[in-house]
């Protein structure tokens, strides 16, 4: 087991007992230089790694459709005794072609005869809990009985109920039952008990204790993580799966909206895109859609920010393009999302959002054109986009990628492209060795102040190469995050926007690592790079302060990386402070040009005696923050840093 690690951090005011003169920094009060953006830090989702289905989506039984390529992957044939039931696949595709296949079950009486389903590597099943249970379901002859029953994995029941379809159309049947015990790798049995023949479709179990109980919920374990960082942007639905693997199973958001039952689950372009990574079982169900999408940026007090398809397949797999005179399609899903999203019940698509239930309007101001692009053929997709959207949209502002990686051939031709055209904001991305994070912290420090805001919309460091599977969470990782992300505050006024990605992992069903938070079918947990975000964002202040050291920025001088801001809101001043060094650094931080302070303040420390921790399932806090009161003398602070640790200092100016 992990030893848990206490921080402590000795601050003291500065007496002739000290033997090491302090590093002295300056922090310049009344002299703002920039002001933070209320977007500054933000969340990235993407369907990545379990993310939605078998994720933050909290529907446990997977495949209910019978959609998936192989219709029963997911379900095995449950017989008691002599029971000679069978189920037969029926593909209405003719008729429907959002969710054309049913499961037509045919029981004799001998005895019992069911499916069961594994969920999503199991179920996470809570004792007491209430889980609801739901199926679609039509008789077709006879008398049939549909029993649900939870399973613990030894096979024992830990929870039934009942219903009994009637008529002869389809309808949706629905009962709720608590659990008698706790079991992460439940599964479901859904037993027919009679004798007859009934056609089933959406077999669904979702627990009691979603995100604000709402139907068709989210898991809240996970939303609670999200909530809790604050955070000013939603950006979704990704990444990659906005492109597709090719333009055939791209993502589209007019296909995730209406009834759960008519949504069109599609292939997740992951599930086969490493090879050393292969999840041929995960797929799109769409539960989790654009309404949800947005709901959730509303809950969590987050500006949505959605990413569309511009025509363009990804270029890293069959780079599938739309010819320019057939963009249309693409096009009016970008004018009608906006119109979805703001739009008054008067307008078709505002009418739509109200019919579905949030008759406000979303207010969305942000919008993106294409994911990870680049080349020619993006910057003439682009230019079609920007001209209809500007038109229509004008307040709207549009976040156009400069590709995939922070320099190079790709990115040195969009980067000139894009700013002679005067572009909004530009979405650049850095997968990185932690010395890059390191050494880049002055990336920001002389981009043109007259031209594109910066949206540095990908970013984590890599602790071995990118997507190589033995990435991990290491706190060397974290710390180089958080020395980068000073930089990428001092220069808030070109930088408006940043997001760790990707966001979520299973852990037993990742195709990409290192990942900002992961979890089990139970439970979860932050990384320390979750906590480097969370700590950024909570600290986010109001406006940028010059931080100095012989009158120079603080970015990397003897290893260390510092920024301030002030926050009007709260009448405080923040400073954050990396030491990437081994050793402990003592620093002296004066405050000038500001009348009254506090006597004392916050410290907040995050740090690890090991470069290589990291936050586990059994070990969730083993590289957390920890808090404490430091005293000033006058309008100076002089503080005992710990070596490799990133320190916030809040003051409060009342």
């Amino acid at each position: 087991m992990n030893r848990v690690i206490t921080v402590v951090l000795f601050c003291f005011l500065v007496t002739s007992a000290l033997a090491q003169k302090p590093y002295q920094v300056v922090v310049k009060a009344n002299q703002p230089t920039a002001t933070v953006q209320p977007t500054m830090w933000g969340i990235f989702f993407e369907d990545i790694n379990f993310g939605a289905d078998g994720g933050i989506y909290a529907e446990l039984v997977k495949n209910r459709s019978f959609e998936f390529t192989k219709p029963l992957m997911g379900w095995k044939e449950q017989k008691k005794s002599n029971a000679t039931g069978n189920v037969l696949i029926i593909n209405n595709g003719e008729l429907k072609n959002t969710n054309p296949r049913v499961a037509r079950v045919t029981i004799n009486g001998d005895d019992h005869f069911g499916l069961q389903n594994e969920g999503f590597r199991g179920m996470g099943i809570k004792k007491d809990l209430q889980y609801h249970f739901s199926i679609w379901a039509r008789p077709v002859k006879g008398n049939v009985t549909v029993r649900a029953e939870l399973i613990d994995a030894t096979g024992k029941s830990i929870g039934t109920a009942s219903v009994t379809p009637a008529g002869d159309q389809w309808k949706k049947y629905e009962v709720s039952f608590a659990a008698t015990a706790t079991e992460a790798k439940a599964k479901l049995n859904v037993w027919f008990e009679g004798k007859g023949i009934i056609d089933t479709d959406m077999i669904s179990l979702f627990p009691g204790d979603t995100w604000k109980q709402r139907p068709n919920g989210l898991r809240a374990d996970l939303v609670q993580l999200l909530y809790d960082m604050k955070p000013g942007f939603l950006r979704f639905p990704g990444g990659c799966i906005v492109e597709g693997y090719e333009l055939g199973n791209r993502y589209q958001w007019k296909k995730t909206i209406g009834k759960v039952e008519d949504r069109e689950l599609i292939i997740n372009r992951w599930n086969t895109e490493f090879a050393h990574r292969l999840t041929p079982d995960y797929f799109q169900s769409y539960g989790l859609g654009f309404l949800e999408y947005f709901q959730l940026a509303e809950d969590i007090g987050a500006e949505p920010l959605p990413i569309l398809n511009c025509g363009m397949a990804c270029q890293f797999n069959s780079a599938e393009v739309v010819p320019l005179d057939q963009l249309d399609p693409y096009l009016q899903d970008a004018l009608d999302l906006i119109e979805f999203a703001n739009g008054s019940a008067e307008t078709k698509w505002g009418k739509l959002r109200t019919e579905l239930g949030h008759p406000t309007p979303f207010n969305l101001k942000l919008l993106g054109v294409g994911n990870e692009q680049w080349g020619p053929q993006y910057v003439e997709r682009y230019k079609v986009f920007a001209k209809a959207i500007k038109e229509k949209y004008p307040s709207v502002k549009i976040v156009t990628s400069v590709g995939p990686s922070p320099d190079g051939d790709l990115f040195n031709y969009l980067n000139p492209t894009f700013r002679s055209m005067n572009v909004d904001i530009l979405d650049e991305h850095y997968y990185q060795k932690p010395e890059w994070f390191l050494k880049n912290a002055n990336r920001y420090d002389n981009y043109d102040r007259k031209g594109p805001k910066i949206f540095a919309g990908e970013y984590a460091a890599q602790s071995i190469s990118t997507v190589n599977p033995e990435n991990r969470n290491t706190w060397q990782c974290a710390l180089a995050e958080a020395a980068f992300m000073t930089g990428l505050e001092r220069n808030a006024d070109v930088v408006q926007m940043a997001s760790y990605a990707p966001l979520f992992a299973h852990t037993e069903a990742w195709q990409w690592t290192p990942d900002l938070i992961w979890f089990d079918n139970l439970r979860s947990y932050g990384t320390p790079n979750y906590y480097v975000q969370k700590l950024f964002s909570i600290n986010k202040g109001s406006k940028v302060l010059p931080l100095l050291h012989d009158n120079a920025v603080v970015e990397g001088n003897d290893g260390l990386y510092a920024s301030a801001v002030s926050d009007d809101k709260e009448h405080a001043i923040i400073v954050k402070i990396v030491n990437s060094k081994n050793t402990n650094q003592q620093v002296e931080i004066a405050l000038e040009g500001i009348a009254k302070i506090s006597s004392s303040a916050t410290m907040t420390v995050l740090k690890s005696e090991n470069l290589e921790s990291v936050n586990s399932l059994d070990d969730p806090k083993h590289v957390s923050p920890v808090e404490q009161r430091v005293e000033l003398k006058g309008k100076k602070l002089n503080c005992l840093l710990s070596a490799e640790s990133f320190t916030i200092i809040k003051i409060s100016t009342r």
